[in-house]
């Protein structure tokens, strides 16, 4: 297809409120580098860190949940440590979910790769840098799926071979890769699992994720919701309210932090572990080490994926082993709504973005 010079995106103009989500119809059309292929977005999705990253919530001086400003931003959030690995450079074209087809390629690829269908691979080591700790997030790091061009290095669009709809594939991304990471690093078999957040995007994955492997799923969550999530697979609902069993499960896969955090490490058994990578409810947590230490538990924080999880993933897509879990979908250009929708948190599973 011929590749115009410019593009419809949104924008994110700097930390803060809605009003820094800008959608122009006039952004130039990105060129792949070497290495690097031209993608048509065709539909991406809304994410915590998406909401997070254009609040400053990840600032160190954010100290509560991240819904309470979520729609106007964070008074003294630092622009220095405003995203999860520092400072952005702004605009930046967020999204980090992207299905697509790439139209184009860069010095050194195959050119038989236009035409793919391909998801990216959302978060990666950027092979250019010799630091093994770098970390890239699309759409964070570098420009995302909000627009209807993006480029990514070639390794990092991964073919895909299904008959879901490129808005039911762009839900897998970020949410499902993010569960995965989680239940790679603890290493969970067949065991009792609790999972907070559980109708989210990433909880409802994780529901998926679990049971695949095997675990006897609790997840925790409204009680209006608890009849999507046992057709997901969880095997046992708790209200947010309810008592947590003592020494019930082998893992807890949290998403959740805030004031009830200590009851999920009494919940833990003996030699449990426990794993998070969200705080909706707040990053400040009480934490009795004499809990930790006479139970012998480990305590993973998981943001880092190694390679294997995302191809993991589109091969569990493609045997069709899990399921896309679509609550609805908007317009690029209502974007606003979108992430207003995102954080009423009434939904179960995610909320999609069509790209034009």
């Amino acid at each position: 297809m011929p590749v115009p010079e410019t593009m419809n995106a949104v924008c994110l103009t700097g930390h803060g409120g809605l009003d820094r989500l800008v959608y122009r119809e006039d952004m130039p059309v990105p060129r792949p580098a070497a290495g690097e292929v031209l993608i048509r977005v065709r539909a991406s999705a809304v994410n915590n860190t998406d909401v997070n990253t254009r609040t400053g919530w990840y600032s160190k001086a954010v100290r509560g949940d991240t819904n309470s400003a979520a729609v106007t931003g964070y008074d003294g959030a630092a622009d220095a440590d405003g995203a999860w690995s520092g400072a952005l450079s702004f605009p930046r074209i967020q999204g980090a979910d992207c299905c697509g087809d790439i139209v184009a390629v860069g010095r050194g690829v195959d050119p038989a790769r236009v035409g793919e269908r391909v998801l990216v691979r959302p978060m990666y080591h950027p092979a250019a840098n010799s630091d093994p700790n770098a970390l890239v997030t699309f759409g964070s790091e570098r420009d995302g799926a909000f627009a209807q061009f993006t480029t990514i290095e070639s390794e990092h669009a991964i073919r895909v071979n299904s008959a879901l709809s490129d808005l039911e594939l762009a839900s897998f991304p970020c949410a499902f890769s993010t569960a995965e990471g989680m239940i790679q690093r603890a290493g969970v078999g067949a065991e009792r699992v609790l999972i907070t957040g559980a109708s989210g995007g990433v909880g409802s994955a994780a529901i998926q994720l679990a049971k695949r492997r095997g675990a006897h799923v609790t997840a925790v969550t409204s009680p209006g919701k608890a009849d999507n999530l046992r057709a997901l697979g969880a095997d046992t609902i708790l209200a947010r309210d309810e008592a947590l069993p003592a020494d019930a499960f082998d893992v807890v896969l949290d998403l959740v932090g805030g004031p009830g955090w200590p009851q999920l490490l009494d919940a833990l058994a003996l030699r449990g572990r426990y794993v998070t990578s969200g705080a909706i409810a707040g990053p400040i947590v009480e934490l009795d080490l004499r809990t930790l230490y006479l139970k012998d538990q480990t305590l993973i924080g998981s943001t880092r994926q190694d390679p294997r999880v995302f191809t993991d993933l589109v091969r569990y897509i493609e045997s069709g082993e899990i399921r896309p879990v679509m609550f609805r979908s908007f317009d690029l250009a209502e974007i606003h709504a979108a992430q207003e929708a995102f954080v009423s948190k009434r939904h179960i599973g995610k909320i999609g973005i069509q790209i034009p």
